[in-house]
């Protein structure tokens, strides 16, 4: 879930529209303080942050999380005004993650959300990830299929260990293409669709796992 405290109306509805359209839940908020009395009951994946807000302003407001033991954790994009540089060096002196510099596009906006994400993700662990007959070996970049060594390509390897981590959850094409291709990649759908296709036939027996999800994506379902 991503918040956007962002007072212009216009310009909040975009945001969220944009998140949402790419992939995202979203949800907005006018000011500052309606911002943090929602902080008490719930916690954003990452929060974008104007600085101009009405009542407690976007600095004062990041102060009071990074502050906080509860909610510095919490990533913070922070939106100022251009030629605004005090700004931009104070939110990054208080905690804040990056920075965007107004007016932005909202592509640019997701591609600042999804690599603030990556760098604040947990890094993953190094155990070996199993399924069914299938086995991947992080560390050794290593996979085997019914005790069989299986030889991938790099985007083979890590689509498989998307599947691999989160048993059971489907992807859309989107989502594959932004966690295995990279927020930058222009690629069309079809091209998780080739690849799902090869991995599979890699995979033998085992590619069956890796389920259609109609309308939706991929999802990999571990065999009893």
């Amino acid at each position: 879930m991503i918040w956007c405290v962002e007072d212009d109306a216009s310009i909040r509805d975009i945001e969220l529209y944009t998140l949402r359209s790419t992939g995202f839940e979203a949800r907005g908020f006018e000011d500052g303080g309606t911002f943090l009395t929602a902080l008490e009951t719930e916690r954003p994946q990452l929060v974008v942050l104007d600085v101009m807000l009405p009542g407690l302003d976007g600095v004062e407001v990041l102060r009071r999380m990074k502050a906080s033991p509860r909610f510095a954790p919490i990533p913070v994009i922070m939106a100022t005004a251009r030629g605004a540089e005090y700004d931009k060096v104070q939110s990054l002196d208080l905690g804040a993650d990056d920075y965007l510099v107004k007016p932005f596009g909202m592509m640019e906006l997701v591609s600042r959300v999804k690599a603030v994400l990556r760098r604040c993700q947990p890094a993953p662990e190094d155990r070996p990830l199993t399924a069914g007959g299938l086995t991947l070996d992080p560390e050794e970049r290593t996979v085997t299929a019914d005790g069989a060594r299986v030889s991938l390509t790099y985007k083979e390897f890590e689509l498989l260990r998307l599947f691999l981590s989160r048993p059971g959850a489907a992807f859309t094409r989107e989502q594959l293409l932004s966690a295995v291709w990279g927020m930058d990649y222009a690629g069309e759908t079809r091209t998780v669709d080739m690849h799902i296709k090869t991995l599979r036939q890699k995979l033998g027996d085992c590619g069956g796992m890796i389920e259609t999800v109609r309308h939706v994506g991929y999802r990999l379902e571990a065999r009893t």
